[in-house]
Protein backbone atom coordinates (compact mmCIF):
# COMPACT_ATOMS: atom_id res chain seq x y z
CA UNK A 1 0.00 0.00 0.00
CA UNK A 2 1.58 3.27 -1.09
CA UNK A 3 2.03 6.06 1.45
CA UNK A 4 -0.38 8.94 1.36
CA UNK A 5 0.93 11.72 -0.87
CA UNK A 6 1.31 15.19 0.70
CA UNK A 7 -1.22 17.87 -0.14
CA UNK A 8 0.63 19.77 -2.87
CA UNK A 9 -2.05 22.47 -3.03
CA UNK A 10 -0.05 24.16 -0.28
CA UNK A 11 3.38 22.93 -1.30
CA UNK A 12 5.12 26.16 -0.34
CA UNK A 13 4.32 25.49 3.32
CA UNK A 14 6.52 22.38 3.07
CA UNK A 15 9.53 24.64 2.49
CA UNK A 16 9.04 27.33 5.10
CA UNK A 17 6.58 29.75 6.62
CA UNK A 18 4.25 30.93 3.80
CA UNK A 19 4.17 34.50 5.14
CA UNK A 20 7.97 34.68 5.17
CA UNK A 21 8.09 33.22 1.66
CA UNK A 22 5.73 35.90 0.41
CA UNK A 23 7.99 38.55 1.95
CA UNK A 24 11.06 37.04 0.29
CA UNK A 25 9.33 36.98 -3.11
CA UNK A 26 8.21 40.58 -2.68
CA UNK A 27 11.75 41.69 -1.82
CA UNK A 28 13.19 39.89 -4.86
CA UNK A 29 10.58 41.37 -7.22
CA UNK A 30 11.08 44.88 -5.88
CA UNK A 31 14.86 44.68 -6.32
CA UNK A 32 14.26 43.45 -9.87
CA UNK A 33 12.24 46.60 -10.60
CA UNK A 34 8.87 44.88 -10.83
CA UNK A 35 5.69 45.92 -8.99
CA UNK A 36 4.55 44.44 -5.71
CA UNK A 37 1.03 44.59 -4.26
CA UNK A 38 0.55 44.96 -0.52
CA UNK A 39 -2.79 44.79 1.30
CA UNK A 40 -3.91 45.69 4.80
CA UNK A 41 -6.28 42.76 5.27
CA UNK A 42 -9.29 45.07 5.12
CA UNK A 43 -9.73 45.36 1.36
CA UNK A 44 -7.24 48.19 0.77
CA UNK A 45 -4.37 47.48 -1.59
CA UNK A 46 -1.34 49.38 -2.84
CA UNK A 47 0.73 48.55 -5.92
CA UNK A 48 4.25 49.97 -5.84
CA UNK A 49 7.73 49.92 -7.31
CA UNK A 50 10.94 51.20 -5.74
CA UNK A 51 12.37 54.41 -7.14
CA UNK A 52 15.81 52.90 -6.50
CA UNK A 53 15.31 49.96 -8.87
CA UNK A 54 13.02 51.53 -11.46
CA UNK A 55 14.04 52.39 -15.02
CA UNK A 56 12.50 54.75 -17.54
CA UNK A 57 10.70 51.77 -19.09
CA UNK A 58 9.37 50.32 -15.83
CA UNK A 59 8.39 53.73 -14.46
CA UNK A 60 6.54 54.65 -17.65
CA UNK A 61 4.75 51.28 -17.70
CA UNK A 62 3.75 51.67 -14.06
CA UNK A 63 2.46 55.21 -14.64
CA UNK A 64 0.36 53.99 -17.57
CA UNK A 65 -1.08 51.10 -15.55
CA UNK A 66 -1.84 53.52 -12.72
CA UNK A 67 -3.61 55.86 -15.18
CA UNK A 68 -1.51 58.77 -13.86
CA UNK A 69 -2.86 58.34 -10.31
CA UNK A 70 0.52 57.30 -8.96
CA UNK A 71 2.50 59.15 -6.31
CA UNK A 72 5.97 59.20 -4.78
CA UNK A 73 6.11 58.25 -1.11
CA UNK A 74 8.80 59.84 1.06
CA UNK A 75 9.53 58.87 4.66
CA UNK A 76 8.90 61.25 7.55
CA UNK A 77 12.66 61.74 7.85
CA UNK A 78 12.96 62.73 4.20
CA UNK A 79 9.93 65.02 4.47
CA UNK A 80 11.58 66.87 7.37
CA UNK A 81 14.64 67.45 5.20
CA UNK A 82 12.30 69.05 2.66
CA UNK A 83 10.81 71.32 5.31
CA UNK A 84 7.50 69.68 6.22
CA UNK A 85 6.24 67.69 9.18
CA UNK A 86 4.56 64.47 8.03
CA UNK A 87 4.32 61.95 10.84
CA UNK A 88 3.51 59.04 8.51
CA UNK A 89 5.55 60.28 5.56
CA UNK A 90 4.32 62.13 2.49
CA UNK A 91 2.69 61.21 -0.81
CA UNK A 92 3.73 63.50 -3.67
CA UNK A 93 1.47 63.30 -6.78
CA UNK A 94 3.34 62.31 -9.94
CA UNK A 95 0.67 63.04 -12.57
CA UNK A 96 2.41 64.47 -15.62
CA UNK A 97 5.91 63.89 -14.21
CA UNK A 98 8.20 61.84 -16.45
CA UNK A 99 11.09 59.68 -15.31
CA UNK A 100 13.82 62.21 -16.10
CA UNK A 101 12.22 64.77 -13.79
CA UNK A 102 12.26 62.48 -10.73
CA UNK A 103 15.76 63.27 -9.37
CA UNK A 104 15.18 67.02 -9.28
CA UNK A 105 11.67 66.48 -7.93
CA UNK A 106 12.49 64.29 -5.05
CA UNK A 107 15.71 62.73 -4.24
CA UNK A 108 19.26 62.55 -5.26
CA UNK A 109 20.97 65.93 -5.44
CA UNK A 110 19.81 69.43 -4.47
CA UNK A 111 16.12 68.54 -4.37
CA UNK A 112 14.81 71.86 -3.06
CA UNK A 113 11.57 72.16 -1.13
CA UNK A 114 8.72 69.69 -0.92
CA UNK A 115 6.59 69.84 -4.09
CA UNK A 116 3.04 71.17 -3.58
CA UNK A 117 -0.04 69.01 -3.25
CA UNK A 118 1.43 66.36 -0.97
CA UNK A 119 -0.71 64.37 1.46
CA UNK A 120 0.12 62.20 4.44
CA UNK A 121 1.06 58.55 4.15
CA UNK A 122 -0.68 55.52 5.62
CA UNK A 123 0.15 52.05 6.93
CA UNK A 124 0.38 50.57 3.42
CA UNK A 125 3.14 53.05 2.60
CA UNK A 126 5.00 52.00 5.75
CA UNK A 127 4.72 48.40 4.61
CA UNK A 128 6.10 49.24 1.18
CA UNK A 129 9.08 50.99 2.78
CA UNK A 130 9.70 47.95 5.00
CA UNK A 131 9.88 45.73 1.91
CA UNK A 132 12.39 48.19 0.43
CA UNK A 133 14.41 48.13 3.67
CA UNK A 134 14.54 44.34 3.59
CA UNK A 135 15.85 44.62 0.03
CA UNK A 136 18.45 47.31 0.92
CA UNK A 137 16.77 49.85 -1.35
CA UNK A 138 16.13 53.54 -0.81
CA UNK A 139 12.90 54.21 1.15
CA UNK A 140 11.26 56.02 -1.77
CA UNK A 141 8.31 54.25 -3.35
CA UNK A 142 6.18 54.96 -6.42
CA UNK A 143 2.71 53.71 -5.59
CA UNK A 144 -0.93 53.69 -6.58
CA UNK A 145 -3.95 52.75 -4.47
CA UNK A 146 -6.10 50.05 -6.05
CA UNK A 147 -9.85 49.79 -6.11
CA UNK A 148 -11.36 46.53 -4.86
CA UNK A 149 -12.17 45.37 -8.40
CA UNK A 150 -8.88 46.54 -9.97
CA UNK A 151 -7.16 43.44 -11.38
CA UNK A 152 -4.32 45.07 -13.34
CA UNK A 153 -1.59 44.07 -10.87
CA UNK A 154 -2.93 40.63 -9.93
CA UNK A 155 0.01 38.85 -11.59
CA UNK A 156 2.51 40.71 -9.39
CA UNK A 157 3.94 39.45 -6.11
CA UNK A 158 1.37 39.76 -3.34
CA UNK A 159 2.16 40.44 0.32
CA UNK A 160 0.23 41.71 3.32
CA UNK A 161 0.94 43.84 6.36
CA UNK A 162 0.28 40.71 8.40
CA UNK A 163 3.01 38.89 6.47
CA UNK A 164 5.45 41.63 7.41
CA UNK A 165 4.55 41.68 11.08
CA UNK A 166 4.57 37.90 11.45
CA UNK A 167 6.46 36.15 8.67
CA UNK A 168 9.28 38.64 8.25
CA UNK A 169 9.71 39.01 11.99
CA UNK A 170 9.88 35.25 12.42
CA UNK A 171 12.36 34.88 9.57
CA UNK A 172 14.56 37.60 11.05
CA UNK A 173 15.35 35.30 13.96
CA UNK A 174 15.51 31.99 12.06
CA UNK A 175 19.14 31.14 11.32
CA UNK A 176 20.83 27.80 10.70
CA UNK A 177 24.49 26.94 11.20
CA UNK A 178 25.63 25.73 7.76
CA UNK A 179 29.45 25.57 7.95
CA UNK A 180 32.35 25.68 10.41
CA UNK A 181 36.07 25.74 9.71
CA UNK A 182 39.33 26.67 11.46
CA UNK A 183 40.93 29.83 10.03
CA UNK A 184 44.31 31.23 11.20
CA UNK A 185 44.35 35.04 11.38
CA UNK A 186 47.31 37.41 11.44
CA UNK A 187 47.97 38.77 14.97
CA UNK A 188 45.17 36.62 16.38
CA UNK A 189 46.16 33.02 15.67
CA UNK A 190 43.78 30.15 15.08
CA UNK A 191 40.09 30.98 15.01
CA UNK A 192 36.96 29.18 13.91
CA UNK A 193 34.58 30.69 11.39
CA UNK A 194 30.96 29.61 11.82
CA UNK A 195 28.58 30.57 9.00
CA UNK A 196 24.89 31.05 9.76
CA UNK A 197 22.23 31.43 7.05
CA UNK A 198 18.77 32.91 7.48
CA UNK A 199 16.59 35.99 7.61
CA UNK A 200 14.16 37.10 4.94
CA UNK A 201 16.87 37.34 2.29
CA UNK A 202 18.67 34.16 3.45
CA UNK A 203 21.98 36.03 3.69
CA UNK A 204 25.04 34.46 5.27
CA UNK A 205 26.33 35.88 8.56
CA UNK A 206 29.65 34.93 10.14
CA UNK A 207 30.68 34.29 13.74
CA UNK A 208 34.45 34.30 14.34
CA UNK A 209 35.31 32.32 17.47
CA UNK A 210 38.67 33.47 18.84
CA UNK A 211 40.48 31.02 21.11
CA UNK A 212 38.43 28.60 23.19
CA UNK A 213 36.00 30.70 25.25
CA UNK A 214 33.68 29.07 27.76
CA UNK A 215 30.42 29.69 25.89
CA UNK A 216 28.34 28.82 28.96
CA UNK A 217 29.92 31.67 30.96
CA UNK A 218 30.13 35.41 30.28
CA UNK A 219 31.62 35.60 26.77
CA UNK A 220 33.47 38.62 25.35
CA UNK A 221 31.59 39.51 22.16
CA UNK A 222 32.09 42.11 19.45
CA UNK A 223 29.03 42.72 17.21
CA UNK A 224 30.51 44.30 14.08
CA UNK A 225 28.46 45.48 11.11
CA UNK A 226 30.20 45.08 7.77
CA UNK A 227 31.99 48.11 6.33
CA UNK A 228 33.39 47.35 2.89
CA UNK A 229 35.24 50.65 2.61
CA UNK A 230 36.77 50.62 6.09
CA UNK A 231 37.22 46.92 6.83
CA UNK A 232 38.57 45.90 3.43
CA UNK A 233 39.99 49.00 1.78
CA UNK A 234 41.16 51.02 4.78
CA UNK A 235 38.95 54.07 4.28
CA UNK A 236 40.03 57.07 6.37
CA UNK A 237 36.44 58.33 6.65
CA UNK A 238 35.58 55.97 9.53
CA UNK A 239 37.18 53.87 12.27
CA UNK A 240 35.48 50.59 11.34
CA UNK A 241 38.56 48.74 10.09
CA UNK A 242 40.48 49.69 13.24
CA UNK A 243 37.61 48.54 15.44
CA UNK A 244 37.40 45.22 13.57
CA UNK A 245 41.08 44.35 13.91
CA UNK A 246 41.48 45.75 17.43
CA UNK A 247 38.31 43.99 18.48
CA UNK A 248 39.74 40.65 17.34
CA UNK A 249 43.01 41.31 19.18
CA UNK A 250 41.09 42.32 22.30
CA UNK A 251 39.14 39.07 22.22
CA UNK A 252 42.46 37.21 22.11
CA UNK A 253 43.81 39.28 25.04
CA UNK A 254 40.69 38.47 27.06
CA UNK A 255 41.31 34.76 26.64
CA UNK A 256 38.90 34.20 23.78
CA UNK A 257 35.52 35.36 22.57
CA UNK A 258 33.24 35.78 19.58
CA UNK A 259 33.09 38.43 16.86
CA UNK A 260 29.80 38.52 14.94
CA UNK A 261 30.33 39.96 11.46
CA UNK A 262 26.91 41.13 10.29
CA UNK A 263 25.92 41.82 6.70
CA UNK A 264 24.36 45.25 7.25
CA UNK A 265 26.51 47.81 5.47
CA UNK A 266 26.00 51.51 6.08
CA UNK A 267 24.24 51.08 9.45
CA UNK A 268 21.72 48.83 7.74
CA UNK A 269 21.11 50.83 4.54
CA UNK A 270 23.24 48.85 2.06
CA UNK A 271 26.36 49.69 0.08
CA UNK A 272 24.57 51.71 -2.65
CA UNK A 273 22.85 54.00 -0.14
CA UNK A 274 26.10 54.30 1.79
CA UNK A 275 27.90 55.56 -1.32
CA UNK A 276 25.12 58.08 -1.95
CA UNK A 277 25.44 59.26 1.65
CA UNK A 278 29.20 59.59 1.16
CA UNK A 279 28.43 62.05 -1.63
CA UNK A 280 26.45 64.22 0.78
CA UNK A 281 29.24 63.94 3.35
CA UNK A 282 31.70 65.13 0.74
CA UNK A 283 29.49 68.20 0.38
CA UNK A 284 29.76 68.89 4.12
CA UNK A 285 26.92 67.01 5.83
CA UNK A 286 27.63 64.77 8.80
CA UNK A 287 26.85 61.06 8.60
CA UNK A 288 23.40 61.34 10.24
CA UNK A 289 22.23 64.25 8.11
CA UNK A 290 23.56 62.53 4.99
CA UNK A 291 21.41 59.47 5.69
CA UNK A 292 18.44 61.73 6.42
CA UNK A 293 18.78 63.21 2.93
CA UNK A 294 18.07 59.71 1.64
CA UNK A 295 15.12 59.16 3.98
CA UNK A 296 16.91 56.96 6.51
CA UNK A 297 16.98 57.25 10.28
CA UNK A 298 20.19 57.69 12.24
CA UNK A 299 20.66 53.91 12.59
CA UNK A 300 18.70 51.35 10.55
CA UNK A 301 20.54 48.29 11.90
CA UNK A 302 18.72 45.39 13.51
CA UNK A 303 20.20 42.66 15.64
CA UNK A 304 17.91 39.67 15.20
CA UNK A 305 20.68 37.81 13.37
CA UNK A 306 23.16 38.57 16.17
CA UNK A 307 20.77 37.22 18.80
CA UNK A 308 20.04 34.11 16.72
CA UNK A 309 23.76 33.44 16.21
CA UNK A 310 24.58 33.86 19.90
CA UNK A 311 21.75 31.54 20.84
CA UNK A 312 22.89 29.07 18.19
CA UNK A 313 26.35 29.04 19.80
CA UNK A 314 24.85 28.62 23.26
CA UNK A 315 25.83 32.11 24.42
CA UNK A 316 23.40 33.99 26.68
CA UNK A 317 25.66 36.30 28.74
CA UNK A 318 28.13 38.64 27.09
CA UNK A 319 30.76 41.23 27.79
CA UNK A 320 30.15 43.55 24.83
CA UNK A 321 33.07 45.21 23.05
CA UNK A 322 31.35 48.42 21.97
CA UNK A 323 31.17 52.18 22.49
CA UNK A 324 27.47 52.20 21.60
CA UNK A 325 24.99 51.99 24.52
CA UNK A 326 22.09 51.66 22.07
CA UNK A 327 23.55 48.45 20.66
CA UNK A 328 23.88 47.04 24.17
CA UNK A 329 20.28 47.95 24.99
CA UNK A 330 18.93 46.39 21.80
CA UNK A 331 20.67 43.14 22.63
CA UNK A 332 19.26 43.27 26.17
CA UNK A 333 15.79 43.91 24.78
CA UNK A 334 16.17 40.76 22.68
CA UNK A 335 17.04 38.59 25.67
CA UNK A 336 20.86 38.71 25.72
CA UNK A 337 22.33 39.50 29.14
CA UNK A 338 24.91 42.24 28.47
CA UNK A 339 26.93 42.22 31.68
CA UNK A 340 29.13 45.20 30.79
CA UNK A 341 30.75 47.01 27.88
CA UNK A 342 34.41 47.40 26.93
CA UNK A 343 35.33 50.32 24.63
CA UNK A 344 37.00 49.62 21.28
CA UNK A 345 38.44 52.68 19.54
CA UNK A 346 40.28 53.36 16.31
CA UNK A 347 42.79 55.87 15.08
CA UNK A 348 41.79 59.52 14.76
CA UNK A 349 42.44 61.00 11.32
CA UNK A 350 41.69 64.37 9.79
CA UNK A 351 39.16 62.60 7.59
CA UNK A 352 37.24 60.79 10.37
CA UNK A 353 37.40 63.26 13.26
CA UNK A 354 34.04 64.86 12.45
CA UNK A 355 32.50 61.44 11.90
CA UNK A 356 33.59 60.35 15.38
CA UNK A 357 32.37 63.61 16.95
CA UNK A 358 28.99 63.03 15.31
CA UNK A 359 28.81 59.52 16.77
CA UNK A 360 29.61 60.91 20.22
CA UNK A 361 27.46 64.06 20.14
CA UNK A 362 24.45 62.92 18.12
CA UNK A 363 24.37 59.12 18.39
CA UNK A 364 25.35 58.81 22.04
CA UNK A 365 28.51 56.73 21.56
CA UNK A 366 30.84 56.75 24.55
CA UNK A 367 33.77 58.44 22.82
CA UNK A 368 36.01 61.21 24.15
CA UNK A 369 37.37 62.41 20.83
CA UNK A 370 39.57 65.13 22.31
CA UNK A 371 41.20 62.60 24.66
CA UNK A 372 41.84 60.26 21.74
CA UNK A 373 43.46 63.09 19.79
CA UNK A 374 45.71 63.97 22.71
CA UNK A 375 46.68 60.33 23.24
CA UNK A 376 47.67 60.06 19.58
CA UNK A 377 49.98 63.10 19.72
Amino acid sequence: MSPTAPDMSSASSLFGDPAAIRCERAVAELRAGRPVVIDNGQGQRLAFIALDSSTRTSFTAFAAAAEDRHYLFLTATRARVLGVSAERGARVPLAGIDFDALPSLSYLRDPGAMPPGWTGGEALDDGAVEIARLGLLLPAMVGVLLAADDRRFDDCAQVSLCDLSQGAEQAAHAYELVARSPVPLREVGMTEFAVFRGGVAQRDQVAIIVGTPDLSAVVPVRVHSSCLTGDLFGSLKCDCGDQLRRGLRKLKDLGGGVLLYLDQEGRGTGIAAKMRAYGYQHDGLDTIDADAQLGFGADERRYGSAVAMLQGLGVSRVQLLSNNPTKAQRLRNAGIDVVDCIPVTGDITAENEQYLRTKAERAGHLLDVDALIQAAQ
